[in-house]
């Protein structure tokens, strides 16, 4: 059985701009299947331009790779999410950052770590007790 993981928007957008990143090697990784909340695909149509100019790929070549990037995340619709889980990511996100509450309400209801690199937010969900994170050591 795969090791589930949520992720994060940042790390997806990485993932698409390195060009040979740890973090889209994770992604690749077959162990490991990734949840994240379905917004992200509009996230990333919303930066398409942007990403296609940073990227420096042709449209076709960059969602060619954007596809192989996501074959590997389910993308979880925020109404499947519970309230409790909504309701205490709301609780450990406030005065942090209320923008990933769908991240860290999906890895309650999933019961996952989460994987982001966003080192404010894990320093104050660990400052509230939450320490549920995705770390990937080199073996």
């Amino acid at each position: 059985m795969k090791k589930r993981v949520v992720i994060d928007t940042n790390l997806i957008f990485s993932a698409l701009l390195a060009e040979a990143s740890v973090i889209r090697e994770i992604l690749l990784d077959e162990s490991v299947r990734f949840y994240a909340p379905n917004f992200i695909i509009v996230e990333i149509f919303k930066h398409q331009r942007k990403l296609l100019k940073l990227t420096k790929l042709n449209e076709i070549e960059f969602f060619t790779f954007f596809n192989r990037i996501i074959e590997n995340v389910n993308f979880v619709p925020l109404s499947f999410i519970s309230i409790e889980s909504r309701e205490k990511a709301y609780q450990l996100c406030h005065g942090v950052d209320l923008k990933d509450i769908p991240f860290v309400a999906l890895s309650l209801e999933l019961n996952a770590p989460l994987y982001t690199g966003d080192n404010k937010l894990k320093n104050g969900l660990l400052a509230k007790g939450f320490a549920s994170f995705y770390v990937k050591y080199n073996s």
